[in-house]
């Protein structure tokens, strides 16, 4: 055993292992992509032994440049995991009954309208602090289970398992665990399934009756950095001590460890996370209440926003318009955008986010002139994410008054590498944005949890102090301009909106 500690981050997209040093800095990686599957409008499926099999290929190869020759094998491995995606399997032959159902799916959408008409929401948000939404994995349990042919007697016989895709690979990694296969989760992902109640610390049985699935099936939920087993499969065991999901591990690696603190993770779309520390706020503005981290037995709260459109906009100036080749080209071109012009995007390409929750509203451009161009195209698309961001924190502040005015946000994603970008976030929320020196946040905060299982890595407090920003972005523009800016985008928002 050597002092390094492995991450596995098995994203939506891709799956990528790095190897990280005892000061928490990357050494080695690899990464790779799997397939997509769309079998239906609206449906997206991952095959889950890709899901596995890709993580076991990066890890090799990882071992492959750093490990084979010292024979060195990390003290632990820390799994970060897409979330909400829903995995079933039989757990005497190992495989899975059904494609799994990713996070981004909406087949279960007539289900959710069904039992929110029948009352059913407020039950579902008092017990577990979400929405009643196809985007968790409780109603894609329950198809599994009503749509696999004999699915439903084979779970009354105690033969299925359930997990969301961390569950499903410690199941796998600890195929030659001394005690048997690990079936168990951590409170970060277990309160993403819409079936955990975040107050109890439990599987919700209210839920699970209602939706018709059996609680013998579920994992066992552990602290975020605990003991779930160690693997074999690398020619030497190695623990697994860490786990968490995508979003709250990038908390963590962010060490967004004090109530207030903030971090928005811009990617695809954006996911920003604000930690309320032992107090779990109840949203009046349509925010999720989700557990950030949990460690020695005790929950550490959040208040969570979703933007569908953050790092998607981009894409779309480039595989829609056609105006840029490359993302970075939006710098350039945003810094020579016309002053005079106030252009708003509104990017509702999905329908909106938080705090507006609007399936049916779709994007929409004002304030377009004849002198409209792709430079203004360009810093509007750029703008829109610093807009949303501040819908964002102006509902979390509303949710929750102890948030101090004067909260630094402290950003990570591809996004976040474009400095005009960043400077305006700053700008039209007023408050400085950090950027991290480390922007592995994620797989980072995954690492740090299992590290600080095995006495690698030190205490939240001791492990905050070592974060280092790579810039910081301080407001520049005045709050007359900041008021009539944002007055504008409001109005815009309100125009787009399908009950306007």
């Amino acid at each position: 055993m050597s002092n390094t500690i492995l991450s596995l981050d098995q994203g939506t997209t891709s799956t990528r292992a790095i190897l990280f040093d005892a000061e928490l800095r990357p050494i080695s990686s690899a990464q790779e992509e799997f397939t997509q599957y769309y079998p239906h409008p609206g449906w997206v499926e991952h095959d889950a032994m890709d899901l596995w099999q890709t993580s076991v290929r990066v890890i090799r190869n990882v071992f492959a440049d750093t490990v084979t020759d010292s024979g060195a094998y990390p003290a632990a491995l820390g799994l970060t995991n897409q979330r909400e995606t829903t995995v079933v399997w039989d757990a005497e032959t190992g495989n899975p009954i059904a494609p799994a159902i990713v996070w981004q799916d909406r087949r279960t959408s007539a289900t959710c309208a069904k039992l929110r008409a029948d009352g059913f929401e407020a039950e579902v948000t008092k017990r577990t602090g979400l929405l009643l939404d196809p985007y968790f994995s409780a109603t894609k349990l329950a198809f599994i289970l009503d749509q696999t042919e004999g699915a439903r007697e084979m779970a009354r016989a105690g033969r299925l398992k359930f997990g969301t895709v961390d569950t499903w690979l410690i199941w796998n990694l600890t195929e030659g665990n001394p005690g048997g296969r690990v079936h168990a989760t951590d409170a970060t992902n277990a309160c993403r399934t819409m079936l955990y109640n975040i107050h109890e610390g439990t599987w919700d049985a209210t839920i699970c009756d209602r939706l018709g699935i059996p609680i013998e099936m579920l994992p066992e939920v552990r602290d975020s950095s605990a003991d779930f087993g160690e693997t074999t499969l690398f020619s030497a065991p190695i623990p697994i001590r860490g786990v968490a999901g995508d979003q709250q591990a990038a908390t963590v690696g962010q060490a967004c460890f004090r109530p207030g603190m903030m971090k928005s993770t811009y990617g695809t779309g954006c996911f920003a996370l604000l930690n309320t520390g032992s107090t779990p706020v109840t949203s009046q503005n349509r925010m999720l209440t989700t557990i950030a981290y949990q460690l020695n037995g005790t929950p550490t709260y959040a208040l969570e926003g979703s933007i569908f459109v953050a790092g998607a906009v981009v894409q779309w100036l480039r595989d829609g318009l056609g105006i840029i080749t490359d993302a970075k080209d939006t710098l350039e071109l945003a810094q020579q955008a016309d002053p005079e012009q106030n252009l708003y995007l509104v990017p509702a390409f999905t329908g909106l986010g938080a705090p507006w929750w609007d399936a049916e509203a779709r994007g929409a451009i004002f304030g377009l002139t004849r002198n409209t161009g792709p430079a203004e195209f360009a810093r509007a698309a750029l703008e829109s994410v610093g807009y949303q961001t501040r819908d964002l924190i102006e509902a979390m502040h509303a949710d929750w008054s102890a948030t101090p005015e004067d909260t630094t946000l402290r950003v990570d994603g591809g996004l976040s590498a474009n400095p005009f970008a960043m400077q305006f976030l700053a700008d039209i929320l007023g408050a400085p944005v950090d950027r991290p020196a480390n922007l592995e946040t994620t797989a980072l905060g995954a690492a740090y949890l299992a590290g600080l299982a095995v006495d690698l890595c030190p205490a939240p407090d001791e492990f905050a102090k070592v974060w280092r920003a790579d810039a910081t972005f301080t407001p520049q523009m005045d709050a007359a301009l900041r008021k009539q800016k944002y007055d504008g985008w409001t109005d815009a928002i309100h125009r787009t909106l399908s009950k306007a």
